[in-house]
């Protein structure tokens, strides 16, 4: 893993090359990782993790953002004491071309489908 440590507040992530397609495909296969994926491609810039009005403890939401970060999905760093968020979308875009919209895509009309909007 590429990591420039540079504080102990810097957080690791994967660089470009290290990216797997396994990888993301396991991040976003959990409807509450895919539901922070959703909100990130719909705001199109950084949210801080209390951005999020998630179901489950804090802990609990830790460790999913931490799974997204881990597999290259998205970008965490910290603005002051806020955790920000960043979808990796050009790294993924350029590594794996149409499948973040594809899959952003099926959620969406599935969210429909489903009555969840």
């Amino acid at each position: 893993m590429t990591t420039l440590v540079a504080s102990s507040r810097d957080l690791p992530h994967p660089g470009r090359e290290e990216i797997r397609l396994e990888a993301v495909l396991h991040a976003l296969s959990d409807p509450l990782r895919l539901r922070i994926v959703r909100e990130l491609a719909a705001d199109g810039d950084e949210l801080s993790c209390s951005h999020f009005d998630l179901p489950v403890t804090k802990s609990t939401a830790t460790y999913h953002f931490r799974v997204l970060r881990e597999s290259g999905v998205i970008r965490q760093i910290y603005r002051g004491t806020a955790k920000m968020n960043g979808l990796r979308r050009d790294d993924l875009d350029v590594l794996f071309p149409g499948v973040l919209d594809t899959l952003l895509g099926a959620a969406a009309r599935e969210s429909r489908r489903l009555g969840g909007g």
